[in-house]
């Protein structure tokens, strides 16, 4: 029974990597994008598991147990996490799928997560679980609390959502839509490997593998569902010392999202190994540290407490979030910045003349044909302003912030080694250096940026006039400065 850990892992790491499933994205965009479009992906999430865990539950098949409330534990130790994952470039599960991507930051991230967890688990730092873990208030879920059945908790979390989904599903529809990559692929293998998957039908997806992954993993003796940190590290543990007791169903489950995201990746074109600058590898061994014995103090990560711990709701799921979140945010106040800030004293933004001059240049080159409509109804850009080979001849000196001067009012910025959200940060930043008409070509090899970049360019009214794949894992787009 232990390999159906394998299976549910494979599985899993398929679609987070498929569907883009971030949950670090989504608690960072309500400070930096001011949307909590990427939450309700996670209500998702759990208002389907709490569907699923209740009636399981009910019908006597899981019998899940739910520990006193550690307050002090949960908060700082949720708090820290949330730190780290912005860090590190991605939650528990983000980096253990972008990992199999091929994202050495996240490897390293990856290695230095599983080893304080294990640390704080079972080797030297397990007196800090102590430490915090021992203040405990007698509570443990809502339910028992008030006295109520749990049914009626579930009902008001699938009311909520399906409010919020409906609301940002009517927004989206409204608003300009992004431009998507041509299709090259038909049938079966463009809807798995190829075509966008929508986030919300991807958190409708996860939460179905959390209900399924609960009695699987009790049959093996294991009285949970999907989990990360626990299982990252046993895995460390069992690699260290072979002791059978941390071989479990568990591990096959982180070791199933690292197969099932390289088996994704690699049938998409998204795997390349990546390595990180020096200062990015800093970032992903204090912030996959921070992540582990973070963690641990709560109880969970996203997935532990932010999907399962929530969907039975628990104390600690719920506050486990909320810490989470505000480590986020302060995370995002203290690091997400660009490297060479805009100021407009230094860079004068494009006046009417630099429009029109603009403008006019821009007539006299090559426009993209639009040959047809892609799977999201949006226009598929197919030939290019710019050649991808082009891009690699260095231009005239710079007087637009490190910005490299291809000629004919196009600028490059290269932000290939970049993890999320910085090739966005850095686009939104430079896109204020170069005049109107300007076209900004970025070239980058975040997955996640090949949403977040036309996205924001649409919301924000600029043209996108390129926008192709060049290589596995690479990627080319052209935005023209319209505002």
């Amino acid at each position: 029974m232990l390999i159906t850990g394998l299976a549910v892992g494979a599985v899993l790491g398929f679609v987070m990597q498929r569907g883009r499933f971030c949950v670090t994205g989504f608690l960072r965009d309500i400070l930096t994008q001011r949307t909590w479009r990427g939450v309700t992906a996670l209500l998702v999430v759990i208002a389907v598991h709490a569907v699923g865990l209740t009636a399981l539950t009910s019908a006597g098949v899981i019998d899940p147990v739910v520990k006193d409330f550690a307050p002090l534990a949960v908060v700082v130790g949720g708090f820290v996490f949330g730190l780290g994952i912005v860090l590190a470039g991605g939650c528990a599960s983000g980096t253990w799928y972008r990992s199999g991507e091929g994202l050495v930051g996240s490897w390293i991230a990856l290695a230095m997560y599983a080893l304080s967890s294990a640390a704080m688990n079972y080797g030297p730092l397990s007196g800090m679980n102590d430490w915090l873990g021992d203040v405990t208030v007698n509570a443990t879920t809502l339910p028992e609390t008030f006295g109520i059945s749990p049914w009626v908790f579930v009902v008001a979390i699938v009311a909520v959502t399906v409010v919020m989904v409906r609301r940002f599903v009517l927004q989206d529809r409204a608003a300009p839509t992004p431009v998507t990559l041509a299709p090259k692929k038909t049938g079966l293998a463009h809807l798995l490997t190829e075509k966008k998957w929508h986030f919300y039908v991807t958190a409708a997806i996860i939460g179905v593998i959390g209900v399924v992954a609960w009695p699987l993993s009790a049959a093996t003796g294991r009285n949970s569902g999907l989990g990360i940190t626990t299982p990252s590290g046993d895995l460390a543990t069992w690699i260290t010392t072979a002791n059978p007791e941390n071989w479990n169903w568990g591990v096959l489950l982180v070791v199933g999202i690292l197969v099932g995201s390289f088996i994704a990746a690699k049938a998409s074109g998204e795997f390349r190994v990546r390595v990180p600058d020096g200062r990015q590898a800093v970032r992903s061994v204090v912030g996959g540290t921070m992540m582990g014995v973070g963690a641990v103090w709560a109880g969970g990560c996203t997935v532990g407490n932010g999907m399962v711990q929530t969907s039975l709701f628990s104390y600690q799921g719920w506050v486990a979030i909320v810490a989470i979140a505000l480590g986020v945010g302060a995370a995002a106040k203290i690091w997400l910045k660009p490297d060479q800030p805009y100021n407009p004293q230094d860079v004068p933004a494009g006046t009417a003349d630099d429009a029109a001059g603009s403008a006019a240049s821009a007539a006299s080159s090559a426009t993209p044909a639009v040959s047809g409509v892609g799977t999201s109804g949006s226009a598929v850009l197919t030939a290019p302003v710019l050649s991808a080979s082009a891009l690699g001849v260095v231009g005239a000196p710079s007087d637009k912030g490190g910005l490299t001067d291809l000629g004919d009012g196009r600028w490059k910025m290269d932000t290939l080694g970049a993890v999320c959200p910085f090739p966005l940060i850095e686009a939104k930043d430079a896109i204020k250096r170069i005049n109107l008409g300007d076209e900004l070509v970025i070239e980058f090899d975040c997955t996640q940026a090949t949403d977040a970049l036309p996205r924001w360019a649409a919301n924000d009214g600029h043209e996108v006039t390129q926008f192709e794949t060049a290589g596995d894992a690479g990627w080319v787009i052209a935005v023209k400065r319209g505002a």
